[in-house]
């Protein structure tokens, strides 16, 4: 019994030393005098509540005050923390009409003051840089995430070439299905929008060609006209653009979304690859897809010039086929389907991999469609121009 209450005495004076050490550290400023302060204790971060009220405190006392001195010598700690207000708190007074001063301070303490006095009064630097400068950083990082593109599209070209292979190798993994599935949505739904707009503008070409041309007596030369720009570039390059705005997209918004339900993780999962499954079906439709799209738009924009040339140009149908067999060479109709598997795959490729990076939010997702579109597009049109300096090279 004696024992512990021994032990709870003991219990009771370490308490109390304790608390008494923990005063004796509390941030303070006392007065002395009439327009002077001492500070004491840890001015810490530790402490930063307590310091601020010590502040607080002394700025309710040197109101009407024109020269106040605030003691140091009492400080047992001082950080950053406590010389940043104080160094505000000093300012602000200051501001006010007050004039303080910092006496008995250590070396220490004094150079801690100084350096945060001068970060706070420090403007920041400004880093004048010219439209040249900035043109040419606008310019260098487009180039770099322009060669970062390439380098992403030609290893994912490479994994779909290689699950190609492995598809060949082992001919019951291929999806028919989700091909004839892909081909549908891509080639049978597109037919009555891409065969109206072909339609269209075979229709606009040959009405402006036949008003130009009729100054010249020339009127029969619009079936030359229409026949090698619809054949040889304008109705693989529409229906490609067409394709990439409306397959791209789509390609983009499904396999994007299965990301952000993290289905594709699901596909790995089940041990299968998710180019075999999701890309390889969609690329192989678009390959397919495309050139009997472009021959169909072809053929819709020369009946469109037709009709155009029978009203407006007195060409009839017979003289617009006979003139089109003797002015068009074969070759100008392969060239047009030539370049369409190409656009295709170029097309698929964009548009799978920027639904492949998808992230977990709807901003990403629409963010990606719309780069998906445009990176499709701007590829089509290089690539026309790239196959029309080769066919002119080779002299085709």
């Amino acid at each position: 019994m004696r024992h512990a209450t021994t032990t709870k005495s003991e219990f009771s004076l370490t308490a109390h030393s304790r608390s008494a050490a923990a005063k004796e550290h509390e941030p303070r400023a006392e007065r002395t005098g009439e327009a002077g302060f001492a500070l004491s204790g840890d001015w810490v971060a530790a402490h930063g509540e307590a310091v601020s009220a010590a502040i607080e405190g002394m700025a309710g006392q040197i109101t009407g005050n024109k020269q106040v001195e605030v003691d140091l010598a009492g400080l047992t700690r001082f950080d950053t923390l406590g010389a940043l207000m104080l160094s505000q708190a000093k300012a602000q007074w200051e501001n006010g009409g007050t004039t303080v001063s910092l006496v008995n301070q250590r070396e220490e303490q004094a150079i801690l003051l100084r350096e945060v006095g001068r970060r706070q009064t420090e403007p920041p630097r400004q880093v004048h840089k010219s439209r040249f400068v900035d043109m040419l950083e606008d310019v260098g990082g487009v180039m770099v995430e322009s060669g970062r593109d390439i380098l992403t599209g030609v290893s994912f070209l490479g994994e779909v070439l290689t699950a190609t292979g492995r598809l060949a190798l082992h001919p019951r993994r291929f999806r028919g299905t989700a091909v004839v599935n892909q081909l549908e949505q891509i080639a049978f739904k597109g037919v009555p929008i891409i065969t109206l707009i072909s339609f269209l503008v075979g229709a606009i070409i040959a009405q402006q060609g036949i008003f130009q041309l009729q100054r010249f007596g020339a009127t029969s030369f619009v079936v030359d006209l229409v026949g090698i720009l619809v054949l040889r570039e304008l109705g693989v390059l529409l229906t490609a653009i067409m394709v990439a705005g409306r397959s791209g997209s789509a390609f983009t918004a499904e396999i994007g979304s299965m990301k952000m339900r993290e289905e594709i993780d699901a596909i790995r999962v089940m041990g299968l690859d998710p180019i075999e499954v999701l890309i390889v079906p969609r690329l192989l439709a678009l390959v397919i897809g495309l050139p009997l799209l472009t021959f169909l738009a072809s053929m819709s924009a020369l009946f469109g010039a037709m009709v155009v040339a029978w009203i407006y140009g007195g060409i009839t149908p017979d003289v617009f086929l006979d003139r089109l067999r003797e002015g068009i060479a074969l070759n100008t109709f392969f060239v047009g389907l030539i370049k369409a598997p190409f656009m295709a795959l170029v097309i698929g490729v964009i548009a799978c991999i920027e639904g492949m990076a998808v992230q977990g939010s709807a901003e990403s997702l629409g963010r990606r469609v719309t780069s998906s579109v445009v990176k499709a597009i701007f590829m089509v049109i290089v690539m026309d121009g790239v196959f029309a300096i080769f066919f002119a090279a080779i002299d085709y």
